[in-house]
């Protein structure tokens, strides 16, 4: 679920409609799984119920917001040399210096990651993963999946989970005890800084529909760098979606 709300937080309001009319697909081509899929989204949004969002509201109540900020930067401090490696393989070498550069001052100057000292010197920060890297180079993102837990992925997306799991720089710390519990805060971190994005979907006349669209709008805007090639049939989208909502 945090996958889901962290993709309608950087895309909903502007997603495309899936339907023509109420009920029928447009482009069910790359949902071919539909009916497992909302199985599984309606597992993960139980799941998600009871335990994330409720520990997530507590975190929120009870830790003070300093302490989460610092939770918030040693978090994607870890990440950064993960999207480092990917700028590299994408042939991008400017923005692979520029995360290593934003790695090594937040880690020294920035108390390991606790303080965001690179973006108060201006420094850009990317957020490129295995995914995006096997999508630039040409490789088919396959249909949509949408896994509990991970959220809503495309089959490319989901065969690169092992190896966005093994560049992330915790999982290579020895002390299992203090990894575990790192994990635990980060997500419950994650978690909490996606509550606003709740409302997104209790408003949606069909949340699954809502996230699908969102996910795959959004993550071709990542793939493309924030500027991906528009087709008629996109434009046509948006107008129907506007027109409808």
């Amino acid at each position: 679920m945090i996958v889901v709300l962290g993709v309608l937080a950087a895309g909903c309001a502007s997603s495309p409609a899936d339907t023509d009319g109420d009920d029928a697909p447009v482009r069910a081509e790359y949902d071919p799984f539909e009916p497992l899929n909302r199985s599984m989204y309606a597992i993960n949004d139980v799941l998600d119920r009871y335990t994330l969002r409720p520990i997530a509201r507590g975190y929120k109540a009870v830790m003070p917001e300093f302490a989460r900020r610092g939770v918030t930067n040693f978090s994607r401090n870890l990440s950064t040399p993960r999207s480092a490696l990917n700028n590299f393989l994408q042939g991008k070498p400017g923005p692979g210096f520029t995360d290593l550069g934003r790695f090594i001052i937040n880690s020294t100057f920035g108390i390991a990651g606790l303080f965001d000292v690179a973006t108060a010197e201006g420094i850009p920060e990317y957020d490129e993963d295995f995914g995006q890297t096997l999508a630039v180079w040409g490789i088919p993102e396959g249909p949509y999946l949408f896994i509990p837990i991970f959220g809503p992925n495309t089959l490319l997306d989901a065969v690169s989970i092992p190896v966005d799991i093994y560049s992330d720089l915790l999982i290579h710390y020895d002390n299992s005890s203090v990894r575990d519990k790192l994990y635990i805060l980060r997500t419950i971190d994650v978690r909490m800084r996606l509550l606003a994005a709740d409302a997104l979907l209790e408003g949606s006349k069909d949340p699954y529909l809502t996230v699908r669209e969102s996910y795959l709008q959004n993550r071709r805007f990542q793939v493309f760098d924030g500027n991906p090639p528009t087709t008629e049939e996109d434009d046509d989208l948006f107008e129907e979606f506007f027109e409808e909502e």
